[in-house]
């Protein structure tokens, strides 16, 4: 048996709600229409209510309030709401563990996703698919935090370096937590292009195919745990990563976000 699912014997696996898994649908169909991805979220009122305060949180620049789901979509667009539906469910799907702070963990996810995609916007990837996978890549921590509580302790040490929570974590389980989120998103149906991308995002280089969404959110987890918003923190990036991605660091440099223009994290 593999480590990989021998981990998954070992943890009670949570469940999706009805709207999350309607929202993972439509992720597969390239013609969804806005009015179905609208009647879905009106399912829930208590969703709706939440991704109303993530719309409303983000820094979309626009001069009025969102009001409704059709508001929602009609400023921000359909796929940024669903991908807002998607951060909504999972946050309601996975309960905090004990070792972890709900706030920091959210902040952090928040910020990979954001990152992701920024990065995602000026390196020819899919923007939602970069913020959705930079959002769940960590999810699996949350797993480990069920199954091995004591190793999370040893996984969470200060301090937190860029990187060195994915080194305790293959030194500790042989498994990182994006390959745990990502059989999580398999047995959830969602595209293989970001099962495969959160498969090998802790070591995007590693994998056959190369997965240019899995460099893209392995850099955006790295930038999310760097201290500062400095923009030359581009240059500690790793260069193989960069090369192969043939980012223009010189061109990005002037353009990286705060970490505060990202959505804020305590309307999840």
């Amino acid at each position: 048996m593999s480590e990989l699912a021998a981990f998954f014997q070992s943890v009670k696996l949570p469940v999706m709600s009805e709207v999350g898994h309607a929202l993972i649908q439509t992720l597969q169909d390239e013609d969804v229409s806005t009015s179905t991805v609208s009647n879905i979220l009106s399912k829930d009122p208590a969703l709706t209510a939440k991704l109303l305060r993530l719309a409303n949180s983000a820094r979309f620049g626009q001069s009025r309030g969102v009001s409704s789901i059709d508001d929602a979509i009609s400023l921000v667009g359909m796929s940024q709401v669903r991908t807002l539906g998607l951060a909504a469910c999972m946050s309601e799907s996975f309960p905090m563990v004990p070792g972890l702070d709900r706030l920091e963990f959210w902040k952090n996810s928040m910020a990979c996703a954001g990152y992701a995609k920024w990065l995602a916007s000026h390196l020819g990837v899919d923007g939602q698919q970069a913020w959705l996978a930079g959002m769940m890549v960590r999810l699996g921590e949350l797993l480990i935090g069920q199954s091995e509580p004591a190793k999370l302790v040893e996984i969470e040490q200060q301090p937190h370096l860029p990187g060195g929570r994915w080194e305790r974590e293959q030194n500790l389980l042989g498994l990182s937590e994006g390959q745990i989120t990502a059989e999580l998103a398999r047995r959830w149906n969602f595209p293989k292009e970001i099962v495969l991308a959160l498969d090998s995002s802790s070591d995007p280089l590693s994998a056959h195919p190369f997965s240019r969404l899995a460099a893209v959110v392995h850099l955006a987890g790295l930038l999310a745990e760097s201290p500062g918003d400095d923009p030359e923190l581009l240059d500690s990036l790793p260069q193989d990563v960069v090369v192969t991605l043939q980012m223009n660091v010189e061109f990005m440099r002037s353009r990286v976000p705060r970490q505060d223009s990202f959505v804020d994290v305590t309307a999840l």
